[in-house]
């Protein structure tokens, strides 16, 4: 998969974990790869990997985002934008190799496919105030 695919299974599965527990989360992975099309074991290691790196590290994400965003607080976000700005901080301030604006146009974009006409533009303005 390329990586801007591998970024869009990793909201995926981001997305889903937000309706489940913390306990739940590892069959959640399971019946997430059961289901993915076209998966090699060099993408599916790379999306269980970055996605427990994130879970890891939400409250962290989550204060950075409650600190740039005035007026609004991640529990009054949608939960599709969240999950896009979620990922994005994480690899804006945690992954080295990806460049701060691919991950902010990789946010917007995912905004675009999976949000509503007002996410790419809610997310875009968010990650800019953290860059």
């Amino acid at each position: 998969m390329k990586r801007s695919e591998l970024r869009e299974q990793i909201f995926k599965m981001l997305f889903r974990a937000e309706f489940y527990e913390e306990s739940e989360l590892p069959q959640q992975l399971a019946l997430f790869f059961e289901e993915l099309d076209q998966k090699e074991e060099k993408d599916t290691d790379y999306i269980q990997k970055k996605f427990e790196a994130i879970v890891s590290r939400l409250s962290e994400i989550d204060a950075m985002i409650n600190e740039a965003a005035k007026g609004w607080k991640t529990s009054r976000m949608g939960k599709v934008d969240l999950t896009i700005i979620r990922l994005a901080v994480y690899e804006m301030k945690f992954e080295e190799d990806i460049p701060t604006g691919v991950a902010i146009n990789e946010a917007v974009e995912l905004a675009k496919a999976y949000g509503t006409d007002e996410s790419a533009s809610f997310v875009n303005g968010i990650l800019a105030k953290l860059v």
